[in-house]
């Protein structure tokens, strides 16, 4: 039990795993779960209690039972004893008092990074300010690599969205062409198909893969379809770059996903042997949310920022070259307006960061939440000043497909341009190359850029199944 008295009130969590929930930050995914806080009394009082928890507890009181999850499995089985010895005498405000000074560098973050828990990020997460989030994630550096190098410092790369409401490869190029033209796409081109069936699936592998490789882009594409279809895509011959799959933190959660870490490993090692990275092999892309485990029923009583967490053991394991948190997605009933979007991308970009995995984050709202563009224009600059390793860029900030309101090509132009980053070097040096960038990575419009794609696109035009 976990007391502490505020106010001339005495307060009892009766576990680990109701502390971190009462601690957690308001948002509607809580209160609808009914773990949340009553008020902001029991909130501090839950974060005060919070702060004097070792961290060594973490490692004895799981939050759902060992026997019964794979995740809980997963997370004390590969837990590195020795990466964790230099902060194991820590409380959790001790931890994040250490986080916040100079002591805690680019290369000793990186080195504990192993013997971190997801439980313990996301509880230091609690007790920290939005300011603090972004100062400790900022000095995370996490570098990735398949045919570009993502995550350098003073770098910002972003996943070229091409989505279309019926799969039109003429559609989706076209969509491609656009964001080229405004230097998007170095993270990933990363097409989500309207239906997950095999034959658009192959489809439009074969048209990124023409795309790519006509014009030397150094860059990966990804349809991201469940993982099994990209198995089955891969046992026919398709070209793979990234296998994507969307992952949970209980293993309740990610059966109602279709999916286990044995299936992960599976595609995770067909992917590997394809040996289509120039520069690195990692070769997953994840996408999570705040929530999509209380959709599931599947919350296991956690609040869904611990559950969040968790998915990141599951990233961790397979190496991925992208991670990206799809914050406001899910909707109202888990994230309600944009002051609980905000911090909510900002803990998953930080815990995901200490963790040692390449955060990206979809800045985004549903059109019935409490949120707007302005909102998201300050999770934007927010996310990039703290270091952020990708984000979105949709065409004019509206997926046509998924029918939810993102960030768009001009958006990465607007934070390379106040905050001054740079694409992947692998990708800038393309860009201009053909003169879509300057040598100073401004934006650049002569009348003879689009007839650097015309012929693919007229190809794609005439048969959305040719492979030439």
């Amino acid at each position: 039990m976990y007391k502490t008295q505020v106010s001339h009130f005495t307060y009892d969590f009766k576990t680990l795993r109701n502390l971190l929930a009462k601690a957690s930050p308001a948002r509607s995914g809580d209160y609808l779960a009914g773990v949340a806080a009553v008020n902001n009394l029991e909130r501090v009082a839950a974060q005060w209690a919070l702060a004097d928890v070792p961290l060594k507890q973490f490692l004895n009181e799981a939050l759902v039972p060992y026997e019964q999850d794979e995740i809980t499995r997963l997370i004390i089985d590969e837990h590195d004893k020795s990466a964790f010895a230099a902060i194991s005498h820590l409380t959790i405000g001790d931890f994040r008092d250490w986080l916040l000074s100079e002591q805690a560098s680019t290369e000793v973050l990186t080195a504990i990074a192993p013997g971190l828990t997801p439980e313990m990020v996301a509880a230091v997460s609690k007790i920290m300010r939005i300011q603090d989030l972004i100062l400790v994630a900022k000095k995370c550096r996490v570098i990735t690599r398949f045919r570009g190098t993502i995550g350098l410092e003073n770098r910002l790369s972003t996943r070229l969205q091409p989505n279309h409401p019926t799969d039109s490869p003429a559609g989706v190029a076209a969509s491609i062409l656009d964001g080229l033209l405004y230097g998007c796409g170095d993270a990933v081109i990363g097409v989500n198909p309207a239906s997950d069936n095999l034959e658009a699936t192959l489809q439009l592998l074969h048209m990124l893969h023409n795309v790519i490789e006509r014009y030397q882009i150094p860059t990966q594409a990804c349809v991201l379809a469940h993982v099994t279809t990209t198995l089955k895509a891969i046992e026919q011959g398709a070209p793979v770059d990234l296998v994507f799959q969307s992952i949970a933190g209980t293993q309740k959660a990610n059966d109602s996903f279709g999916i286990n870490l044995n299936l992960l490993q599976q595609a995770h090692h067909a992917a590997l042997e394809l040996e289509r990275g120039s520069l690195g092999d990692n070769c997953m892309y994840f996408e999570t949310g705040q929530g999509s485990a209380l959709s599931a029923n599947a919350h296991e009583g956690m609040d869904q920022q611990t559950c969040e967490a968790r998915a990141y053991a599951v990233a961790r394991k397979f190496k991925p070259l992208l991670v990206n948190s799809v914050v406001g997605f899910i909707g109202p009933e888990y994230l309600y307006d944009g002051k609980q979007i905000i911090r909510a991308g900002l803990e998953d970009h930080f815990c995901g960061k200490l963790l040692g995995l390449p955060m990206g984050c979809d800045i985004c709202y549903t059109n019935h939440a409490e949120a707007d563009q302005d909102d998201m224009d300050m999770l934007l600059t927010q996310f990039a000043v703290a270091g952020g390793t990708f984000i979105m860029g949709v065409p004019g900030a509206d997926d046509v497909m998924l029918n939810y309101q993102s960030t768009s090509f001009h958006d990465a132009l607007y934070l390379r341009q106040v905050l001054g980053l740079k694409p992947a070097p692998e990708f800038e040096q393309w860009l201009q190359k053909h003169h879509i960038f300057d040598d100073e990575n401004q934006l650049t419009h002569p009348s003879a850029i689009p007839t650097l794609f015309k012929t693919a696109i007229q190809k794609i035009q005439r048969g959305s199944d040719e492979k030439g």
